[in-house]
């Protein structure tokens, strides 16, 4: 039976599998991927449509590529998808956050081990009570290359833990403004006493392809602020620069490049 998505190209980002690597870096943002692009060496342009900009380059010999996301767990989801379609089999998430627990300073990275369900399309992959669960391997190169990016001071260090992935950007800023506000603040307070780190729109939906689909999934995340440790009383830094994110993000991948190799050298 003919189908809509039986194209050559896939029917969201619009590549085929030899513009695609194993290797895949995922901003949100379709203007951040030429800044990623340009640490890859002789990136390109593949694709180019609706929140989804591609580029694919190299680092180490492999073939990398660069794709945006846009906001939130569908669109992220249909790029891990469709990327997977195209041979990709390693991800991992580059973006921003809002910091919840008080360890956490603007400016500093979050590396997402796991993240809080708090969005709707992890449920179309994976079961309820299945955690959204971040590549131990993956999760390790980045926690080895945020080593020697972060300083350690406030405002430039690093964190491994849970991320908490949502539906709402402005549940989260502006609860107060919601006829469910009191589910809301609940909510956020449990998660709070749990030790969540910070909370973003996306890691949720892309580790739970991830798991459905065999792929190695993780995440770094820039803290834009913390919101909590202003209300403490707490110094706190803003920042939208997601340049030490990125560089994590690529040193990572070519980690993650030489111990696969390495693997297969062994066998």
């Amino acid at each position: 039976m003919a189908s809509i998505i039986d194209t050559a190209r896939q029917f969201h980002i619009k590549t085929i599998p030899d513009e695609v690597g194993r290797y895949v870096i995922l901003p949100g943002d379709p203007g951040r991927v030429p800044k990623i692009a340009a640490l890859l060496d002789n990136s390109k342009q593949v694709a180019c449509n609706r929140e989804y900009n591609v580029y694919t380059g190299y680092l180490l010999g492999e073939k990398v590529t660069v794709c945006s996301t846009g906001i939130g767990g569908p669109s992220a989801a249909i790029a891990v998808e469709e990327l997977i379609k195209c041979g990709a089999d390693t991800f991992i998430r580059v973006g921003t956050s809002g910091g919840m627990d008080l360890s956490v300073s603007g400016g500093d990275l979050v590396i997402a081990s796991g993240a809080v369900r708090g969005e709707g399309t992890s449920r179309e992959y994976i079961p309820i009570g299945y955690p959204a669960v971040a590549d131990h391997k993956v999760v390790c190169a980045l926690e080895k290359a945020a080593k020697k990016l972060c300083t350690g001071e406030t405002g430039n260090s690093y964190h491994v833990g849970v991320v908490h992935s949502k539906d709402s950007f402005y549940g989260e800023v502006e609860p107060e403004n919601s006829p469910v506000y009191r589910d809301i603040n609940e909510r956020w307070e449990a998660y709070l006493k749990c030790g969540c780190l910070t909370s973003e729109m996306e890691c949720a939906a892309i580790f739970s392809v991830g798991i459905a689909r065999k792929a190695r999934c993780s995440g770094v995340l820039t803290a834009l602020w913390n919101v909590e440790r202003s209300k403490a009383g707490l110094p706190d830094k803003m920042t939208d620069d997601s340049t030490k994110a990125i560089t994590c993000a690529v040193d990572a991948i070519k980690i993650l490049i030489d111990s696969d190799k390495d693997q297969i050298r062994h066998k």
